[in-house]
């Protein structure tokens, strides 16, 4: 951890202690969970009273992170989305995350929508339901009638919350810098993992992003009448308090009741599942969040989507990447997958192609002979992140989420109709994504874009090779060369020239004894044994590393 880090750890040395102690005890239990020793496993408990040692380790973390508290709640749900990163067992575990965020009182409520819209309680609404409605982790929601008589939503921000998340910000960064230092938590990539959360939460605290999100839904889908986006009320939406219209409709947690109101479960699924499509493939912009919870199912039949907290936008390039990686799985195209995930993909130094390609081509040849009709995207998805991170090659985060979202889909959508499949839906796009690459709007585009491209290169290439040529003119070009891997190298023969050097004036004053004692040369007889341990430490250190006599 850096030396800038202690004034941080000072001022918020009340949370670091608590977090290092829920951190040393379910630690404590992993240790435990290793013995057959059960009056010592029964001893470590969480706050309901689980014993921790007869869990496993995915449970632990996910129990853990619960204990922590919301802003660390948070974090376990975002790398839920990275299976590629954390591994699919991981990310299946923390899907289970739940938050338990009881909700602020009334008086608080009131003097946060006093602060933020500068009127009282009384004077916004006609009429205010002080009893949250919901209480997650950032906010909580309730409901209310606006003078003009619409019935809203009204999401309001904890009291507090901005600090709290902050300061745990903070630790998180000292504790990921201290992860980068552990072998057995360097490959979850703990430094760009809690950066890529702090941007995500960062957005998130900030409602007016949430507005605006619901803008740019509102747009997409308003010639859509199967969609039911919420209308945005901006005169009473600030940064911390968000005011929306109420969709009363049933969320798909509830499909008995939807069945009862005389609304055929497939047709909705069907059409929920087209409706993310839809989203993904034309519009590049989609809710990443397709809990059942979020989901509702209006009178009319048609859908409703709640919480633009998590909305992912992707530009055109990366969308062309997403849609040749789903067609290569469709189609069986093993080369066309490797191509494919090694150009988005961040392959670690050294990575074995062969093996790669090998293992592509079994997992597609795995797929190959399902019928479109049986076929689940789930599970082909979920092995290809098991893939990807046996390989260590990380997807960009936003590729990763979509896939993950895509895996959630299907889930959710089997939940109500156990036969259904994502790719059956998916076929049809197929064709839809090939025609509107091949629309003359969309090659115009490109062509636009390229020739900008191009248009800069152009620019930049001879002002470059100009300073370039002045610089070798007037002698100050140079050349850095990166070496990486050498430390070791290069420590070993310090270590060597040091241990020699010291054998061979100890050998020195034994010989024309210096300093004898009884006729013996004792700084002679200790530097010949200080070189004798060091002369052994180094030759194991070369046999570890297996490069002694190695032959290429």
């Amino acid at each position: 951890m850096r030396i800038s880090a202690i004034p941080q750890i000072y001022r918020n040395v009340n949370r670091w202690g608590e977090i290092l102690s829920i951190l040393s005890k379910y630690g404590l239990a992993g240790w435990l969970s290793r013995f057959d020793f059960a009056l010592g496993k029964s001893l470590l408990k969480n706050r309901n009273g689980q014993v921790l040692a007869k869990e496993s380790r995915e449970t632990r973390i996910r129990l853990a992170l619960e204990e922590l508290g919301p802003t660390f709640i948070k974090l376990g749900q975002i790398m839920s989305t990275r299976p590629d990163v954390v591994g699919g067992e991981l990310a299946d575990e923390l899907q289970k995350l739940q938050t338990r965020v009881p909700a602020d009182s009334a008086e608080l409520v009131a003097e946060i929508i006093s602060e933020e819209l500068g009127q009282s309680v009384e004077d916004v609404f006609a009429q205010f339901s002080p009893e949250a409605i919901a209480s997650a982790s950032i906010g909580q929601v309730h409901r209310a009638r606006l003078h003009s008589g619409e019935t809203v939503a009204v999401k309001i921000q904890h009291h507090g919350i901005q600090q709290r998340v902050h300061v745990d910000l903070d630790i998180l960064t000292g504790l990921a810098q201290l992860a980068e230092r552990l072998p057995e938590l360097r490959s979850y990539r703990p430094l760009s993992t809690v950066a890529e959360f702090q941007r995500a939460l960062r957005r998130e605290l900030d409602f007016t992003r949430e507005c605006r999100h619901l803008e740019q839904f509102l747009h997409a889908f308003e010639a859509d009448e199967q969609v039911v986006i919420p209308r945005i009320y901006r005169e009473f939406s600030t940064e911390r308090v968000l005011v929306m219209q109420w969709l009363e409709g049933t969320p798909l947690t509830e499909p008995e009741a939807i069945c009862a109101a005389g609304i055929e479960l497939a047709e909705v699924t069907r059409r929920g599942a087209e409706m993310y499509l839809e989203m993904i493939f034309h519009h590049g912009i989609y809710h990443a969040d397709p809990h059942p919870g979020n989901l509702l199912v209006m009178p009319d039949g048609t859908i409703g989507l709640l919480d633009y907290g998590m909305v992912v936008r992707i530009d055109e390039g990366l969308r062309e990447e997403i849609e040749d990686m789903l067609m290569a799985i469709v189609e069986q195209d093993a080369n066309r997958l490797v191509s494919v995930v090694m150009r988005v993909g961040a392959v670690p130094p050294g990575l074995d192609e062969t093996g790669l390609a090998l293992d592509l081509t079994d997992y597609v040849a795995h797929y190959a002979h399902q019928s479109v009709d049986k076929f689940e995207l789930a599970p082909a998805l979920t092995e290809m992140f098991e893939l990807m991170r046996r390989y260590e090659i990380v997807l960009p985060s936003s590729m990763a989420l979509l896939l993950k979202v895509l895996v959630m889909l299907e889930g959710t959508s089997q939940k109500l109709q156990p036969n259904f499949s994502l790719m059956e839906v998916l076929e049809p796009f197929q064709r839809k994504v090939l025609a509107d690459r091949l629309s003359p709007s969309r090659q115009l585009r490109k062509a636009k874009r390229m020739a900008y491209e191009v248009q800069q290169l152009a620019e930049v290439v001879p002002r470059r090779l100009r300073d370039i040529l002045h610089q070798v003119q007037s002698g100050r070009f140079d050349v850095h060369l990166d070496h990486r891997g050498l430390e070791p190298s290069v420590n070993r023969l310090v270590l060597g020239m040091l241990t020699s050097s010291l054998f061979i004036g100890s050998v020195l004053m034994v010989t024309n004894q210096v300093w004898p004692l009884r006729g013996i040369s004792v700084p002679g007889v200790l530097g010949l044994g200080l070189s004798a341990i060091l002369g052994l430490r180094l030759l194991r250190a070369i046999g570890k590393s297996g490069h002694l006599d190695r032959r290429r």
